[in-house]
């Protein structure tokens, strides 16, 4: 027991010092180094890209959040096949990032992009569920979809156009119950009005 505990602490102290050293050589650098850096990472890493994205509160042109949102879907949808019907991991922070954008994507007006992606995310993000154990991504989801169905509540769109939403929404639904009392509660809104 001894032992384990020594190699513990001495990782531990590895990884300070690897810390330290990593500050002193990050604060001898130029800004333009140091930007060009952080660029090359953002561009091989899209979780990094998102990380410092919502660090430095850094907004986009509607196309771009578009982009950006649909490498979000794919981010958070993906699994290894070899993973099914097992309680596999997976991307947090991308649906975090989805539901981030359609917010914005609302505010600056482009509700209708906003639900074509949702349409997407039901599609790839209920076979992710149907493909998991306990389809525990199912709420992450749902928090997703619940920005756009609010803005769809107090908006001037076409009613059949809502109405036709909800169910191309709960038809693409594999497993039928991501977020279905929800849109069959908007579309009967809609419907009956």
């Amino acid at each position: 027991m001894a032992k384990r505990r020594a190699k513990a602490s001495a990782r531990t102290v590895k990884s300070t010092d690897l810390r330290a050293g990593l500050q002193k050589a990050l604060a001898k650098r130029r800004k333009a180094e140091l930007v060009a850096v952080l660029m090359e990472l953002a561009e091989e890493d899209r979780e990094i890209l998102r990380r410092l994205a919502v660090h430095f509160e850094v907004t986009a042109p509607p196309q771009a959040l578009v982009a950006a949102t649909r490498h979000a879907i794919a981010d958070a949808t993906d699994f290894d096949e070899r993973e099914i019907n097992r309680n596999f991991s997976y991307d947090h922070a991308a649906y975090e990032e989805i539901e981030r954008n359609f917010g914005r994507l609302i505010a600056m007006g482009q509700l209708r992009s906003a639900m074509d992606l949702a349409l997407e995310l039901m599609d790839q993000g209920s076979y992710q569920v149907e493909m998991s154990d306990e389809g525990l991504m199912s709420y992450d989801i749902e928090e997703c979809l619940a920005v756009v169905v609010k803005a769809l509540k107090k908006c001037d769109l076409p009613e059949t156009d809502v109405a036709a939403w909800c169910s191309a929404m709960l038809k693409r639904d594999r497993v039928g119950f991501t977020s279905e009392a929800d849109l069959r509660a908007l579309r009967d809104q809609f419907a009956v009005s």
